[in-house]
């Protein structure tokens, strides 16, 4: 199984820190932020990653090369202006191949075990989320999930971790170089009940601002 960094992101509510390094290469814990997850990734068994950027891209490919160091092979696929998340992925299908592939957020920190998630897309289902518990500043979380079902609606709520599997088939409708969110794909699959998922209860943060940032930096360090 491939697997897709999602690194396009502008990182707004990051600045000034973004505004001369990507947010992906932001440090944490001693080395940025996608090293973590390429040191994962390289980990569970995968080979073949590909990355997308948009802001400071050349300093990603600057920083991670072919991927080589971490005995991974890198592809980039690179965008004008982001994309955002569904357009993104969309744009890199041809990289990405026919088979279902891993898809992670570049601006989160888990340790969501990527080896066991190789086999958990069932033929009839598009995606496979990872979901965890709803964290301050997302308290109504992203979806219901009740009796290992994934559910638009309903009590016990958890929040989408950036981190599932996806069969190209549900990009179908996105044409290359196209700005498309993910949510309403994710919704259609759901109601189509083409859609799974499962809880991580392990680690789990959204670096979303300089200060959740230098709060895991002094956690890890720790």
């Amino acid at each position: 199984m491939k697997a897709m960094i999602l690194a396009a992101g502008r990182g707004e509510r990051m600045r000034p820190l973004t505004d001369h390094t990507p947010k992906p290469l932001l440090e944490v814990g001693g080395k940025p932020l996608i090293v973590w997850h390429l040191e994962r990734l390289a980990a569970a068994g995968f080979k073949e990653v590909v990355i997308n950027h948009a802001h400071l891209g050349s300093q990603i490919e600057a920083a991670l090369g072919n991927g080589s160091c971490w005995g991974l092979s890198i592809r980039y696929s690179p965008e004008q202006e982001a994309l955002e998340t569904a357009g993104g992925i969309a744009n890199a299908l041809p990289l990405l191949g026919d088979a279902p592939f891993l898809v992670i957020n570049g601006d989160v920190f888990a340790d969501i075990d990527f080896a066991h998630l190789v086999n958990v897309l069932p033929e009839v289902q598009l995606a496979y989320l990872v979901l965890v518990d709803n964290p301050p500043q997302h308290a109504n979380g992203d979806f219901s999930f009740d009796q290992g079902k994934l559910l638009l609606e309903g009590s016990n709520r958890l929040t989408f971790s950036g981190v599932a599997v996806y069969r190209p088939q549900l990009f179908n409708g996105i044409m290359r170089g196209q700005v498309a969110k993910l949510a309403p794909l994710l919704k259609e699959a759901i109601m189509r009940e083409q859609a799974g998922a499962e809880y991580h209860p392990g680690i789990w943060h959204d670096i979303g601002t300089p200060e959740r940032l230098q709060e895991l930096d002094r956690q890890l360090l720790a």
